[in-house]
């Protein structure tokens, strides 16, 4: 007798622990009143065609479901994701003049981290069925839990990867002469060749002006250069367990990445002169780029010279490149919407939102109008997209930037950073320690140049090991610095 109460009672501790450790079982209902709403503000950093559908859909929620259910939508852009991190942060140390916390905001999984440290975020596991979550793309979800199993605190809304575009009416002339193959598009070390056979056959181009050749390739977003091809070559270098990292920085993956970036970048085969490399195609300054998905809508449609005439110029999409004979590997990327922890009524009313903002057709909506991937898997059907798109008015450019995103996400592995602290700090460093040091040497090539060095030999000075060594030293010295 005594044994089976013991039994009974054990079996009944195992359930009630289940639930508690299984959030997502049991969904939290919460009854709003119209007739005295839950005002919730959103911050995001949407602009452009993005915001404008956003600010729609939001404006058909708030004059249907959300008048009905109690819950009305604001948002307001803050700028560039970087600007809406720092306004974040200052709200949320009270600093002077800084702006109460929104009720929800767009934030990636670093910012998130550090802000949840703060316990500033909720989790919307609660308010979430299990059924509801398996709607959604796993990684999506896990990459949502900051570490903590079966906790949702970044929503997945929108996300993007990088792909190449390629100023395809500038590169038929360099074709034609020189026979240059597209398929080198697919590899680093392609597009390290194509770039160097760019810059002798622009710099050809005048043979009375000496060394004024043209760069082909340039890149927004280093740190996903560096984080991928580290990861592909063997290492990541961000290996995160609960919230702590361990840095990974191999120097031989560093040599090879400094190889297929640095090293092009003081020859004047790589560029970067604008805030983003689609102004530089803009500018006639260079042909092809990697960028976001969401950010290649802005890819131009003319060059602009100098005098300023302009012409017009074709896209074409390809995927992002790899190093050769490598499993492809592309950043999963794209801020999700964040709730401020704050009473039960308002979470609810913002998870509420949250599932009919990602419902599929209006996933799809959002998606194939910004150039950002549905979340759900429902949503990343390519017939439902194909009838989606016919519904839509969009260009011919945002069809193959879908059609080529998705391509990638169906063949590649898809990888982002766990969140850990001082993460931000972390990829701020891997983010401009190699970017700066080539800029750093190109103006140190051109000085030389200048002393009356010849261009060859002031290149050679300034890319030896003991360059890459001095390089590579500084880069883990900043990084150990950033997460201490």
């Amino acid at each position: 007798m005594k044994k089976s109460i013991s039994l009974c009672v054990l079996l009944i501790a195992g359930i009630i622990l289940t639930l508690i450790s299984c959030p997502a079982m049991a969904q939290v209902k919460v009854r709003l009143n119209p007739k005295a709403p839950q005002t919730l503000m959103i911050w995001h950093y949407y602009n452009g065609i993005q915001q404008q559908v956003f600010d729609r859909l939001l404006l058909t929620f708030n004059e249907e479901l959300g008048a009905k259910e109690g819950i009305i939508v604001e948002a307001h852009s803050q700028g560039s994701i970087n600007d809406l991190a720092t306004k974040l942060l200052q709200a949320a140390n009270r600093e002077p003049g800084a702006e109460n916390m929104p009720d929800m905001f767009a934030a990636y999984a670093d910012t998130a981290f550090q802000l949840d440290q703060m316990g500033f975020v909720a989790d919307l596991a609660p308010y979430m069925t299990a059924d509801e979550r398996a709607e959604y793309v796993e990684s999506y979800m896990q990459e949502g839990e900051l570490g903590t199993h079966g906790a949702l605190k970044v929503f997945p809304t929108a996300k993007s990867t990088e792909l190449l575009l390629l100023n395809a009416t500038d590169w038929e002339p360099f074709a034609a002469d020189t026979g240059a193959d597209k398929a080198l598009l697919a590899t680093w070390e392609g597009i390290v060749s194509l770039s160097k056979a760019f810059y002798e056959w622009s710099d050809a181009q005048t043979p009375e002006v000496a060394d004024d050749g043209k760069a082909l390739f340039g890149r927004d977003a280093f740190a996903n250069y560096m984080l991928i091809g580290s990861l592909q070559l063997g290492k990541e270098m961000f290996q995160v367990s609960d919230g702590i990292v361990n840095l990974q920085v191999d120097e031989a993956i560093m040599r090879k990445l400094w190889d297929h970036y640095y090293v092009p970048f003081v020859n004047g085969w790589f560029g970067a002169y604008g805030r983003f490399r689609s102004d530089d195609v803009k500018t006639g300054r260079l042909l092809a780029l990697v960028g976001s998905t969401s950010g290649a809508l802005y890819f131009p449609t003319e060059v602009t010279r100098d005098d300023g005439t302009t012409y017009p110029i074709a896209c074409e999409v390809y995927p992002l490149p790899n190093f050769a004979g490598t499993e492809p590997y592309a950043v999963q990327q794209g801020a999700g919407l964040v709730v401020t922890s704050s009473t039960q009524e308002k979470e609810y009313a913002a998870t509420f939102f949250l599932k009919w903002f990602t419902e599929v057709h209006k996933n799809i909506e959002f998606s194939i109008r910004s150039g950002y991937l549905p979340v759900k898997y429902a949503a990343n059907d390519q017939t439902l997209l194909d009838q989606s798109i016919k519904d839509y008015t969009i260009t011919p450019l945002l069809r193959r930037i879908i059609d080529v995103g998705l391509s990638i996400t169906e063949n590649y592995r898809l990888y982002t950073n766990s969140a850990f602290q001082h993460g931000n700090a972390a990829r701020q460093v891997v983010e401009t320690s190699m970017t700066q040091a080539a800029m750093q040497a190109l103006a140190q090539r051109d000085m030389l140049m200048a002393q009356g060095l010849s261009r060859d030999a002031a290149i050679q000075s300034l890319t030896t090991d003991e360059a890459f060594a001095e390089w590579y030293a500084g880069f883990t010295a900043s990084l150990a610095e950033a997460v201490r």
